[in-house]
């Protein structure tokens, strides 16, 4: 530890290497979260409507279990065709026993998480700030892919973040704790009262509830002063993301796009450089 501390670039090094790890996992939870809560869900439904059709004896379904396998061949992940990035590139991107191909997205969140946390390491240094970010920026990806997937910020994650950012405030590491207490209710309600106005003047449902709570996952970590930001800048990522698959892929302006990941995105950078945009937005508006 003291060798990291004294050693900004070995603790970016070592920040990058344990998130290849998380990235992994999180591989894991993307694919599987959405997959248990649509089991929750069913047999919930089946038990207030008195159905037995789930079948009570099947194997078990997490994050744990059954072990990670191909599903083309059912082969089992073996722990040395499981090393991030590494394993990848050593099977050339397909399975060892099957040869079919495993998908890139794999090894790209495994990059993209080891790639955010080295920059949050290298941004915040050796100290808690670090380590609380972290969760944030692994909470934050899983977020984002499952949103873009399944439409779809589960509770799961987003209600314990919303209540460590709380916790982690009451020491003040990002905010105050009234600034934070403020942030997480003006977050919900802001989007709220967004989704509520667009609902009455147009018929139609602009977000979901999800939007609502990482937003407010937002304001208690780092306080009522930083959503308009992440609102800003949220909306000019989704709305030229959005303009360009419409011209460029045809995409039929009907069809919803998720809001998390553009939202998880402008959090992120909130989180890192909130006060450079800040100051960059009032020299920009002559203020």
């Amino acid at each position: 530890m003291y060798y990291l501390q004294q050693n900004p670039a070995a603790f970016v090094l070592a920040a990058f290497l344990l998130s290849l790890l998380v990235g992994s996992f999180l591989n894991v939870v993307i694919l599987r979260l959405p997959k248990m809560l649509e089991r929750e869900w069913k047999g919930q439904c089946e038990a207030l409507f008195g159905e037995t059709e789930t079948d009570k004896a099947a194997a078990p379904f997490n994050l744990v279990a059954p072990a990670s396998h191909c599903p083309g061949c059912g082969h089992r992940i073996r722990p040395w065709e499981n090393i991030p990035l590494i394993s990848y590139l050593f099977l050339r991107g397909r399975c060892s026993a099957c040869k079919r191909r495993i998908p890139v997205r794999y090894p790209a969140v495994e990059l993209a998480t080891g790639l955010l946390s080295a920059l949050v390491a290298w941004r915040f240094g050796f100290g808690w700030e670090t380590a609380f970010a972290l969760v944030l920026t692994w909470s934050l990806v899983a977020l984002s892919v499952i949103d873009f997937d399944e439409q779809l910020l589960p509770d799961n994650i987003t209600l314990p973040l919303l209540w460590l950012g709380l916790l982690v405030n009451v020491g003040g590491v990002f905010t105050s704790l009234p600034d934070a207490v403020i942030g997480a209710a003006a977050g919900y309600l802001a989007l709220w009262l967004i989704f509520h106005l667009f609902r009455l003047l147009t018929g139609k449902e602009g977000m979901g509830y999800g939007d609502f709570k990482l937003l407010a996952v937002f304001g208690a970590w780092l306080g009522w002063q930083s959503l308009p930001l992440i609102v800003l800048l949220s909306s000019l990522v989704g709305a030229v993301v959005g303009i360009a698959l419409i011209i460029l892929r045809g995409r039929d302006r009907n069809i919803p796009i998720p809001f998390g990941p553009y939202l998880a995105a402008a959090g992120w950078l909130a989180l890192l450089w909130r006060e450079e945009f800040t100051a960059l937005y009032f020299r920009w508006a002559g203020l």
